[in-house]
């Protein structure tokens, strides 16, 4: 990918403060890439080089990178901004069980529009996440940190989670890429 890739990584932080309920990390990354691809559809999107044109998907489908004890298995979760969060989550939580006992069909492996890497979930705050082609990008969630905020002229300690979405320059412009980012913190920001 390294080789086919025109790769460029926009770096943001989310403040998770209002909150109600901490948690289900995964499923709120992929309710905020459901949110950032309405907000900028051409990153849910294929890149054929022949062509040289790219070509927007109506459905999201997510690929979520799994680490296992084989490896890093990378299966897909379909349809995701016409689920619901629990829906989401059994989807998840199947997946990464099937990835475990490596009973993934090769179906829920291919296919995807985007990715996600949640790597935070075991060290790193940024990243450059390598896109995989056809896919024009990818999100990658670090390490939640609280960190130390200015508030009306006060201090105070938020929880928030570092964002590093690499996209393929060839196809996606750099406003495109920051709206989409935006669009994905504005929903993680939100308390529920």
């Amino acid at each position: 990918s390294r080789d086919q890739v025109a790769a460029c990584t926009l770096f943001d932080d989310a403040d998770l403060n209002e909150w109600l309920r901490k948690g289900d990390y995964t499923v709120r990354l992929l309710r905020a890439i459901a949110a950032g691809c309405k907000a900028e559809p051409g990153l849910n999107a294929w890149y054929e080089p022949d062509s040289q044109s790219r070509r927007v998907l109506a459905r999201v489908d997510v690929a979520i990178a799994v680490d296992t004890a084989e490896g890093l298995i990378v299966p897909v979760v379909r349809d995701v901004a016409n689920r619901s969060p629990a829906e989401l989550r059994r989807e998840v939580a199947r997946l990464k069980a099937a990835a475990a006992a490596r009973s993934l069909a090769p179906q829920e492996l291919r296919d995807f529009s985007i990715m996600l890497s949640n790597f935070g979930t075991i060290a790193g705050r940024y990243a450059t996440p390598l896109v995989v082609p056809p896919a024009v990008a990818i999100l990658g969630a670090g390490s939640l940190k609280h960190d130390v905020v200015a508030v009306m002229g006060r201090i105070e300690a938020h929880l928030r989670m570092p964002l590093s979405l690499t996209f393929d320059h060839r196809v996606v412009v750099g406003g495109e890429a920051a709206r989409f980012l935006a669009a994905v913190i504005k929903d993680l920001q939100q308390p529920d």
